[in-house]
């Protein structure tokens, strides 16, 4: 029978069980050489020496200078490869244009990483680009890893390894905290000294030549001393790495990012609408909401979020209940709360009652609760018992400030009891000065967050709400069913519209063909007809029937309303001539004939019905972002888009939850969902219609911009009634064009396979929508399947989670990718899925480990080789160098199945399991 074969353990949510750590000999090296080493005075080579030295990290330090015998009284070395024991990384401090022999000569001894320090790189130009092709060239023949150039270095304080020239080496902690900014690095070191702010890492990133955001990300996501995650970030580098590794690492550990540049004004304005809205810092906002990282905009809130979130539950929702002995500070509490789009909790019934029952009749009897000046310690306690346990709260705040009658220190102690029972995050603020020191040290303690102004406390339970609301949505199971949009959709055609006009030269598709490649997506599109003269605008129109509208129909001009190319509400064949005529005439005023191609802007109009508008106007679009690639937008459409403002950024491909996701963030939003006694519209429809347009969109990288604008949408119908979309110069070489920067849905690995006989299963990558599928299928898994899956028994509750499918299911496509055996019911339509093999990467390496998992009935009938076949397939279509799967060493038939398909199987974890290896390349 076909048997399963696993990772070792594959806990919910779980990033540390990679073994091999490429990264790990970058901070927990045993002999380092640095090349540059010197006693001159204040230079960063002397300085670097001396902090390697006088913090012991457990290993050697090999000074390399070929001008001196010794530096520091450390015997030197002319040269690494002169250097008489193996080192594992080299910290170069040398002018810029020795550093590719240095990487070149440390390769062909075996050294493994490299820490750059010195600058003189890209950011000089050409010289400094070439510098860096050399070294990359040189440092992949030896499978080394580089962190730099142009960097303030490493830090490790737990080992004590400190590889930087900072003053001094961070105090030991639970924070990994990345910095593309190495001056802000020295600032941020001195400011925890003071803070007593703790750290595992600490990383000067630099330009990023090799080791990147998402190498990092991995490497403390599967540190066992890093709790949480905070990044300084100048760019985003390689997008497509960022947000692959964040959306793993996130929902185990914190990702806490300042990047500056939110009021940047010097982005260009584009041909499009949506163009014009897509500022790249709200592009950024929008990735670090589908990557579940939190964006905080200043270094003291990075640091009180590390601390907060290492401390109290993530709440379920935006509704803090404020307790106050003061009336004042909560209400600048409720002030700052409601700016940074929190809401205060509406007391329930029964709240009320038990809070007349405890507080004097004069307390405030609303939220803020004003528990009045005199309030005791137990009046303290009970107050927030009662506010706890109302359904209705997602959050506690609880403020002192020092009067006559106020105890801070035993107020602390009061609420120690209830700082991690309650399920809900607890927060303080703790006013004053000397008096309410005692009481802040308690808190601390406990692990409530106590910070010294109500305000500030306030605004991190926002960032609170909306890091939980971030990481909700990563693995939100779509409420709509999987639909095959391939069967659909017709991408060949979309294809071809935009191969012609790229053969004839344009980057501008007419608004007809626009409109053609939207229904190929089956996106629903106004009848269009066109016409190239003024009879057959009338022709056309009686075919329609009046009302009609007609459009400029000319591949040259942009935007129709600006040269009068649209005419509304015609209502017979007179004014339809004249519309003609007119709309020619005001082309020739406002931009003359021919464009400067010699290309002619009027080649006739198009005649469309006049739709009732009895809808809301929506805009649909997307543009390319310099960092993300292409860029969705949805919002409130038509002429005034670009004064009102009300849009929403996302990223390509979406679900249908994603879509819904994106709309929620718009004011226009709410009238959809129906306002004033107007009938909502079908936001199920509207859903699908923007996960179509996403698709259209991944599917089609030569699209540089595309609006449809308006998109009419009413309770009744939603119809396109323009469009617009421009490509890309077409002699832009293809490999030139901007990349997705989340993987879409590998469409190349969908199959079939037919058993012996001749049933038909298909074979595809999973979808967000499978989870329901995947929880029936584990449902039937026998007991010995399940051991033979988890190498241990395990509770359906536990393999069968939803943290655990929904996580497979929302796999980035990049990192992991699971193909599910689905069958259908001939009668009935339904589907199963019953059987699923899973190819996981491992994090910096061209490696992988794979799994499958076949349902009892369905075992023995050779669909277990088939998987095999196909996930091996997948890994080599991937460019994988080597896979593994883990099985027991009772799984007599994958042993056999292995050993025929060439597999290396050898025991491990003292003889308990096989790993069965294959090397690819």
């Amino acid at each position: 029978m076909d048997r399963t074969i696993l990772p070792t353990f594959d806990p919910v949510h779980d990033v540390l069980h990679y073994g091999k750590k490429p990264l790990e000999i970058l901070f927990s090296p045993k002999n380092v050489a640095v090349i540059g080493a010197t006693e001159n005075p204040n230079t960063v080579g002397r300085t670097l020496l001396w902090n390697l030295i006088s913090s012991p990290f457990g290993g050697a330090v090999f000074p390399v200078n070929p001008k001196r015998s010794s530096v520091l009284g450390i015997k030197a070395y002319p040269t690494i490869a002169d250097v008489p024991e193996a080192v594992d990384v080299v910290v170069i401090t040398t002018p810029a244009p020795t550093i590719p022999d240095i990487i070149r000569q440390s390769v062909e001894v075996g050294v493994k990483g490299a820490i750059i320090i010195s600058a003189g790189f890209k950011e000089i130009g050409k010289d400094g680009a070439e510098l860096e092709r050399q070294i990359l060239e040189y440092a992949k023949k030896g499978n080394m890893r580089i962190i730099g150039p142009n960097c303030l270095g490493v830090m490790n304080p737990i080992s004590g390894f400190n590889a930087t020239f900072a003053t001094t080496i961070a105090q030991k902690g639970s924070v990994g905290f990345i910095s593309q900014s190495g001056a802000l690095c020295t600032a941020v070191l001195d400011w925890s000294l003071k803070a007593n702010v703790g750290f595992s890492a600490f990383v000067s990133i630099g330009s990023m030549l090799d080791v990147g955001w998402g190498d990092l990300i991995y490497y403390l996501g599967d540190d066992p001393n890093t709790e949480s995650i905070v990044i300084y970030m100048e760019t985003i580098g390689d997008a497509r790495a960022f947000l692959s590794a964040a959306r793993e690492v996130a929902l185990l550990k914190p990702i806490i990012v300042i990047k500056p540049g939110r009021t940047a004004g010097a982005a260009k304005a584009a041909a499009s609408h949506t163009g014009s809205l897509t500022g790249s810092d709200e592009v950024l906002e929008a990735a670090f909401r589908r990557s579940g990282v939190l964006r905080v905009n200043s270094i003291a809130e990075l640091f009180y979020m590390a601390d907060i979130l290492a401390k109290q539950p993530r709440p379920k929702g935006s509704r803090l209940t404020i307790l106050t002995n003061a009336g004042g500070p909560g209400v600048i509490a409720t002030d700052a709360l409601l700016m940074n789009g929190g809401q205060l909790t509406e007391l329930s019934p029964q709240t009320m009652e038990e809070f007349n029952q405890i507080l004097p009749s004069v307390w405030s009897k609303n939220n803020p609760v004003d528990i009045i000046g005199d309030a005791s310690p137990e009046r303290y306690a009970k107050a927030l018992e009662i506010a706890a346990n109302d359904p209705n709260s997602d959050g506690l705040l609880v403020i002192l400030t020092p009067q006559s009658m106020t105890d801070p220190t035993k107020t602390a102690e009061q609420l120690v009891p209830y700082a991690q029972n309650l399920g809900k995050p607890v927060l303080a603020s703790w006013m004053g000065g000397e008096e309410v020191e005692e009481g802040i040290k308690i808190l601390s303690r406990a692990k409530i967050p106590a910070f010294p102004y109500p305000d500030t406390a306030a605004r991190m339970f926002t960032y609170m709400s909306q890091f939980a609301e971030n990481l909700a949505s990563l693995y939100e199971t779509p409420k709509t069913s999987y639909t095959d949009l391939s069967v659909e959709i017709d991408n060949q055609a979309a294809e071809q519209i935009i191969q012609r006009a790229r053969s004839e030269g344009r980057t501008l598709l007419s608004e007809f063909e626009s409109k053609q490649l939207l229904s190929c997506y089956k996106i629903p599109i106004v009848q269009t007809m066109i016409a190239s003269d003024q009879e057959e605008a009338v022709k056309y129109a009686e075919d329609i029937g009046y009302p009609v509208v007609l459009k400029l129909h000319s591949e040259t001009i942009t935007h129709k309303t600006d040269v009068g190319g649209v005419k509304l509400n015609l209502q017979n064949a007179d004014e339809v001539r004249e519309a003609y005529h007119s709309i020619q005439q005001s082309l020739l005023e406002k931009v003359g004939q021919k464009d400067k191609d010699g290309k002619p802007h009027f080649l006739g109009v198009t005649v469309q019905p006049m739709i009732q508008p009895d809808g809301y106007e929506i805009i649909l679009g997307s543009s390319v972002d310099a960092q993300f690639g292409p860029v969705l937008l949805f919002g409130l459409g038509g002429q005034l888009v670009e004064i009102f403002k009300d849009r929403a950024l996302g990223l390509p491909p979406l679900n249908a939850t994603l879509a819904r996701r994106m709309m929620e963030q718009t004011k226009i939003y709410q009238a959809l969902k129906g306002v004033r006694g107007r009938k909502a519209v079908d936001l199920a429809a509207l859903e699908q219609v923007l996960v179509r347009f996403s698709r259209l969109v991944s599917d089609n990288l030569w699209i540089k911009e595309v609006d449809i604008n308006p998109l009419l949408v009413s309770p009744d119908r939603i119809i396109a009634l323009d469009a617009r979309v421009v490509i890309h110069d077409p002699l832009l070489p293809e490999e030139e064009l901007p990349k997705l920067a989340i993987r879409p849905y590998p469409t190349q690995y969908v199959t079939t396979w037919s058993d012996k006989k001749n049933c038909i299963y298909k074979i595809r990558p999973a979808l967000p929508e499978d989870e329901p599928l995947l929880v029936k299928f584990h449902e039937n898994l026998s007991d010995r399947t399940v051991y033979l899956r988890f190498l241990h028994p395990m509770l359906l509750s536990q393999h069968a989670a939803h943290e655990r499918l929904s996580r497979i299911c929302h796999g980035d496509y990049d990192r992991e990718i699971t193909l599910v055996v689905e069958l259908e019911d001939c009668e009935t339509g339904e589907r199963r899925i019953i059987g699923a093999t899973r190819l996981s990467k491992l994090h910096s390496l061209d490696e992988a480990r794979f799994s499958i998992l076949i349902s009892d009935l369905y075992q023995g009938k050779g669909l277990g080789k088939e998987l095999l076949k196909q996930i091996l397939h997948v890994a080599k279509e991937e460019k994988l160098k080597r896979v593994e799967g883990i099985i027991t060493p009772d799984n007599v038939t994958m042993k056999h199945l292995f050993t025929k398909l060439g597999f290396n199987l050898k025991p491990i974890n003292g003889n308990k399991h096989l790993c069965a290896e294959m090397i690819l390349q």
